[in-house]
């Protein structure tokens, strides 16, 4: 079947279920938990294939995620999709109003390599909750785990229901020349734009998952052990291949010292000689791997530096210049600048000059830096003496906000993202109000006026 018969079958299909009623819904997203927890070991094991992440690892920033997402769907799809009441104005009197909650009907989720199975996997939950129908693309980059997803979505839909689609570029180029009904896609910004420019045709919602050089801001009065250890916790997740890692570090001038060893000793605690350690992620491809070194080289390291060909120690830069090409574009590797200031308000036009990125985090022990902070610069989401947890909550929406991305996902959020809102009027024959009808006058004016105030 080729990919335009898939999602013809898929609409065909869509219009003649549509609504899928919520019971079966939840029937299939119970069948996706199960089988998750069935394919636990080949899930992990293809991870660490794909990016050599430890079975922990794999279990805390991908199945885990997905399972939890799922979880809470689940408990609160019902309320969700029940059609919603509101207040009729006068106006309309005598009438009810509703807002009724349909899926989009076919839609494209498009994702990236670096969290293979979450970043696909969460948004379908969202979308099948919501009563769509799917096509699934993964990422050529990490075969393994695209492989298993493809036999784990096979084992439980039908294909005019949800189906994964294999390959590169031209699998992706192929689809985008496909009319869907919405689409969501996670990766970066210019191929993101390209996505945007191929829906435009159609008109067609898109939702974009992209990312940035998100900063993370510490002042001289945060608990710098504190804030190492979660700083250096967030950088390393993944080897740093994390679109809402902290990608470079503003820290108060008389704390920078600190700051730095005690990120680098939090390092050698969580992993030692990180290139001989087994749980240490790897690039995913050499590619990639060359990339982050060629931004190290001639900068200043102040631990790590060096690769074997295939993992990075993890880095810390020092006396970074703002034109330095690691400054340019989001490093996506375990590489993090650090970069000083005096006073507080300098870091607001630093960082507002900039691009908004996807994350922020800030440590402090100051109420008034974190309301000044929070207020004046806009960013996707983030951390106050923390960095990244807020991915992991499905109570929290997640998305960016201009070049980082559009829409938002997780929860009720992911729910709302693949849901069309139709707003109807039951209106009564009787009384027919003749003031809305010509010919007007001013009587019917005033009458208008007072009604409509």
């Amino acid at each position: 079947m080729t990919i335009h018969e898939l999602v013809e079958l898929q609409r065909d299909a869509a219009y003649a279920l549509m609504p899928r009623p919520i019971e079966e819904r939840l029937d299939q997203l119970d069948l996706l938990r199960a089988a998750i927890v069935q394919r636990e070991d080949a899930i992990c094991q293809a991870l660490q294939m794909d990016l050599g992440k430890s079975r922990e690892e794999a279990y805390m920033t991908e199945i885990g995620i997905v399972q939890s997402e799922i979880s809470y769907i689940m408990r609160h799809l019902s309320r969700w999709a029940r059609p919603k009441r509101t207040l009729a104005p006068l106006t309309h009197f005598p009438a009810k109003n509703y807002i009724l909650k349909e899926p989009y009907g076919v839609v494209l989720i498009m994702a990236p390599w670096n969290y293979p199975f979450q970043l696909i996997m969460n948004p379908f939950v969202g979308a099948i909750a919501a009563g769509n129908h799917c096509i699934l693309k993964p990422s050529n980059y990490a075969p393994y785990t695209s492989q298993v997803i493809a036999d784990l979505v096979s084992a439980i839909f039908p294909q005019e229901q949800a189906a994964v689609i294999l390959g590169g570029r031209n699998e992706n180029q192929m689809l985008l020349e496909e009319r869907f009904d919405s689409i969501f896609f996670t990766g970066g910004v210019r191929v993101g734009k390209l996505v945007l420019e191929k829906a435009a045709r159609y008109a067609t919602p898109v939702t974009l998952e992209l990312g940035g050089k998100s900063p993370c801001i510490v002042d001289h009065t945060a608990d710098i052990g504190i804030a190492a250890r979660r700083i250096a916790f967030g950088k390393a997740l993944n080897s740093g291949q994390t679109c809402v890692a902290p990608d470079y570090v503003l820290v108060q001038e008389k704390s920078r010292d600190k700051l730095m060893k005690a990120i680098a000793d939090c390092w050698q605690q969580f992993y030692g000689n990180a290139l001989k350690n087994p749980q240490w992620p790897k690039m995913i491809n050499e590619r990639h791997y060359q990339r982050v070194m060629n931004l190290i080289a001639g900068e200043e390291a102040y631990c790590g530096g060096v690769g074997d060909g295939q993992r990075i120690a993890p880095t810390i830069l020092m006396n970074v210049s703002w034109n330095s090409p690691v400054m340019q574009e989001e490093i996506f590797g375990p590489v993090l600048p650090v970069m000083t200031f005096r006073d507080i308000e300098e870091v607001l036009p630093i960082i507002n000059s900039r691009e908004k990125p996807l994350a922020l985090y800030l440590f402090t022990r100051s109420q008034a830096v974190q309301e000044r902070i929070l207020k004046k610069v806009p960013f996707g989401g983030g951390c106050v003496n923390d960095t990244v947890i807020h991915l992991s909550s499905s109570r929290l929406p997640f998305g960016g906000v201009g070049q980082s991305g559009m829409g938002k996902y997780h929860g009720k959020a992911s729910f709302d993202t693949f849901t069309h809102e139709k707003s109807v009027v039951i209106k009564a024959n009787h009384p027919d109000i003749q003031m809305r009808y010509p010919p007007y006058n001013s009587k019917k004016l005033r009458l208008i006026k007072k009604l409509m105030r």
